[in-house]
């Protein structure tokens, strides 16, 4: 259980991160372009909580699937805070599901290699 949160947690947060990456570069790049194209490009309601999420949630990820093998009950809580994190700044989409699922699913084994005996 504990690779596969590893594993699960890894990617999700590689994948996160390219979600971030365009998020935080659409805000920005509409905050430069915008203004000279207001029919093409509209800025998102609330720019603060995608910037911050897009650097907060894939990092999380990352660091929650990195120690699975030594602190299974300090990562899954990190784990199942990136799944929420994305999912409150990024919605449900088609790119943002499947970071989100497989980080709650690495949160949950994570939580269940640290009560169940060791393999």
């Amino acid at each position: 259980m504990r690779n596969t949160a590893l594993i699960l947690g890894i990617i999700s947060g590689l994948w996160g991160m390219v979600v971030g990456f365009f998020a935080f570069g659409y805000t920005v790049l509409v905050d430069s372009v915008g203004e000279k194209a207001p029919d093409l490009l509209t800025q998102v309601d609330d720019v603060e909580k995608i910037r911050v999420f897009s650097l907060i949630a894939p990092v999380l990820a990352l660091v929650g699937g990195g120690m699975v093998h030594a602190r299974p009950t300090w990562s899954g809580p990190l784990l199942l805070l990136s799944a929420a994190g994305m999912l409150y700044a990024f919605e449900w989409r088609f790119w943002t599901m499947f970071p989100i699922t497989l980080c709650a699913i690495a949160g949950i084994l994570a939580f269940l290699a640290a009560y169940t005996k060791s393999d």
